[in-house]
């Protein structure tokens, strides 16, 4: 019965716009809570995560009576039709792969919630517990246990289909299931994604410093340390080096949810747009996207980051405007920084009028800084 209901459920799974399923015991994540409890030893975790090792790795502790975990994974495109071009005098930021179309939180928990359903019309007195991204499980331990690809060296899961352009989501369930089995790593001696990261932040093969993450980095809300701000480019949210360098997804394109593919305009933006852009608007616009979950204020601050990195000087008079008016302080003085980065006639004047008059030390600091660029 527990083979036919699992053989119907891969089906039906399908039928909703699945692209992989597995399945996994409910037994605890062992070896990853050594190499959790190893990650805060070394203060490399994000902050954005669950901080309680004991949820994260023993699916007994999230569901009474767990037997099985559920893991799915939908696949997202990896490159645009039309994707503009920006210009001097019309820069654009960058939004990464995973925040293309609609926020994938909504498009996986759909998915799950009709797995939910199909199986209590089907299972008497059944249990589950679903989760994308923010749950306690790990969503990479589960899919490489439960056979969906392996954890490569970039600590993405790979998929043999869809490279490693997946999102991925779990179930726990009191449902026996006959587990999967993990299959095979495939990366080998390559370690391109370990050379390119832009900031290290890839230690070794599996191991992450999130707090030197480019991709984490771009979703903070405080000043952008010096040593990074040269890295991000003109990236606005989230980084993709580590998979566009990737042999396993060359050809891996997965144009296949329309909920995935992205709007050109939204994807890649104007950037001088964002620095004025207010709440409301910014809700409407981008709020479908999984990259506006920490609000605007990230976003304005690498917009400005990635002016300064394109030396766009059509954008000084908006920075200016920013640096006097601005009531929040990393953004004032994000913008003085810019201000010297870029240059040009109308920097030197700016930044020492509002030397006189800013009371923020932090901001303060940032138009000394942006005086000594000048000088460079």
């Amino acid at each position: 019965m527990i083979a036919q209901l699992q053989k119907d459920l891969i089906e039906y799974a399908k039928s909703i716009g699945v692209d992989k399923i597995g399945f996994t015991h409910a037994s605890p994540f062992q070896e990853l809570k050594n190499r959790l409890k190893r990650q805060q030893e070394l203060n490399y975790q994000s902050g954005f995560e669950e901080s309680d090792i004991e949820l994260r790795t023993e699916p007994h502790r999230l569901l009474e009576g767990a037997e099985s975990i559920i893991a799915i994974a939908l696949a997202y495109p990896s490159k645009m039709e039309e994707a503009p071009t920006g210009k001097k005098g019309a820069r654009r930021g960058i939004f990464a792969r995973a925040s293309w179309g609609i926020d994938y939180h909504v498009a996986v928990r759909e998915r799950l919630q009709l797995i939910e359903e199909w199986l209590r019309e089907r299972v008497p007195n059944v249990t589950l517990k679903s989760m994308v991204d923010t749950g306690e499980l790990v969503d990479r331990a589960v899919a490489e246990r439960a056979g969906i690809g392996w954890s490569g060296k970039n600590c993405s899961i790979i998929t043999p289909e869809f490279g490693s352009y997946v999102y991925l989501g779990e179930m726990i369930t009191n449902i026996p299931f006959q587990p999967d089995n993990p299959i095979e790593n495939e990366c080998g001696d390559c370690r391109l994604c370990l050379d390119v990261c832009p900031t290290g932040a890839l230690v070794e093969a599996g191991q992450l410093n999130s707090k030197r993450c480019v991709a984490f980095l771009t979703q903070t809300k405080d000043f952008l340390p010096d040593e990074f701000r040269a890295k991000i480019g003109n990236r606005i949210y989230g980084c993709d080096t580590c998979q566009t360098v990737c042999p396993k997804n060359k050809g891996k394109i997965n144009w296949i949810h329309d909920e995935f593919k992205p709007d050109p305009e939204l994807a890649k933006p104007l950037l001088q747009p964002l620095l004025n852009i207010s709440n409301k608007e910014f809700k409407a616009k981008f709020g479908p996207m999984s990259g506006s979950w920490r609000g605007k204020k990230p976003i304005q601050r690498n917009a400005i980051i990635a002016l300064a990195h394109f030396k766009e000087e059509a954008a000084v008079p908006d920075l200016i405007e920013i640096l006097k008016k601005d009531e929040r302080p990393v953004m004032r003085g994000t913008a003085a920084w810019a201000i010297g980065k870029i240059g040009g006639p109308l920097a030197e004047e700016a930044l020492l009028a509002a030397r006189e008059k800013e009371s923020d030390s932090d901001v303060l600091a940032e138009i000394e800084k942006g005086l000594l660029l000048l000088e460079v």
